[in-house]
């Protein structure tokens, strides 16, 4: 999966000029009879991953446009590609999904809804000597890609409790690699804990013999915190209203199907993994990262707000303060979107 990412990155780097010159020529972004979907091959992806294997995507929006699905390991990349005009829609976390809105031209990257809250943890290798936050001074601890959801929570978790990373003159070594590169130092017992979403969280735990320390829900009101987020650009949006209106009563009737069909969700999951990764994940631990994780198309908008608050005193938003003003898609500006995101949000 790795692999795949580092080779869509370098055709996106390749192909900017070329795009650039399409969109120059053209006018316009428009792909009337394909729509290219990024998202990632973990469990908190339940909605596209398994809209996607069950056909309900193809199914309601037709067998005249095609649908591209690209994978990607974390959302700072398919923000670039959606800024390329290499993707139409994305799943991802709240944190690239801010930074998208916030660095785009006319603040044009939109959130449409909610796809899952919660789904994150911090693991503990079984050989190294964390009960606490107050253990974590002098530890080497792994996230995804800087930036990405999990590494705003882990930042702030550390300022929070009176600790810096090492990069900042603190004691704490924070690592940003790859799920499976994570998984690798685990195994070795080169990183002594990790703040990653699921399903590699419980793999982590049942496969590695970590210890949960904590889900990160426990860390936020009610229990509840947008970690994916449906997004696109309001061009594409108002370019294709039809399409994306038939996209997002998709999303909803997966989100409704996963929750009533917890043991096909998981079924469906396993062999899209054994499918991409060539090897499949036991039935237990499937079952027990769904168990750590809400399929919403909520997208817990006080949630956004305080991963903004959070990213910006990191310094991940730039100079000039932040504001969210806009984020969501207007669903005034579109008569045709607004029974449906109307229903999304609900």
């Amino acid at each position: 999966m790795k692999t795949r990412s580092a080779i869509f990155a370098g055709v996106v780097g390749v192909t900017l000029i070329v795009i650039i010159g399409i969109m120059i020529n053209s006018g316009e972004t428009t792909h009337e009879n394909k729509i290219r979907v990024a998202y990632f091959p973990n469990i908190n992806h339940a909605v596209p991953i398994i809209g996607m294997e069950k056909g309900t995507f193809q199914n309601q929006i037709g067998d005249n446009t095609v649908i591209e699905p690209i994978l990607f390991d974390a959302g700072p990349q398919v923000i670039e590609s959606l800024f390329a005009g290499s993707i139409d829609i994305a799943y991802v976390g709240p944190g690239p999904a801010i930074n998208g809105f916030l660095k785009s031209e006319d603040h044009n990257v939109k959130i449409l809804s909610g796809a899952a809250s919660g789904g994150a943890s911090f693991i503990v290798h079984p050989n190294s000597k964390i009960s606490s936050v107050a253990d974590f001074a002098g530890k080497r601890i792994a996230t995804p890609q800087i930036g990405n959801t999990q590494d705003i929570s882990l930042r702030n978790y550390l300022s929070e409790n009176g600790l810096k990373p090492s990069e900042k003159g603190g004691s704490v070594i924070v690592l940003n690699l790859s799920n499976s590169d994570i998984y690798t130092l685990f195994a070795k017992g080169d990183i002594d804990a990790a703040w990653v979403p699921e399903p590699t969280a419980t793999i982590l735990v049942q496969q590695l013999d970590g210890k949960r320390l904590f889900n990160e829900e426990k860390l936020w009101p009610d229990n509840r915190f947008a970690s994916v987020l449906l997004i696109t650009r309001e061009e594409y949006v108002k370019q294709n209203p039809e399409l994306i209106n038939k996209w997002l009563e998709a999303h909803k009737q997966t989100v409704d199907w996963i929750n009533s069909n917890p043991e096909q969700t998981r079924i469906i999951f396993s062999q899209f993994m054994k499918k991409e990764t060539g090897k499949s994940l036991p039935d237990g631990l499937i079952d027990e990262a769904l168990s750590n994780l809400e399929i919403t198309s909520d997208p817990i908008v006080s949630s956004i707000q305080t991963f903004a608050k959070r990213a910006d005193s990191l310094g991940y938003l730039g100079r000039h303060g932040y504001d969210l003003d806009g984020i969501f898609f207007d669903i005034n500006s579109n008569s045709q979107l607004q029974e449906v995101l109307a229903n999304d949000k609900t």
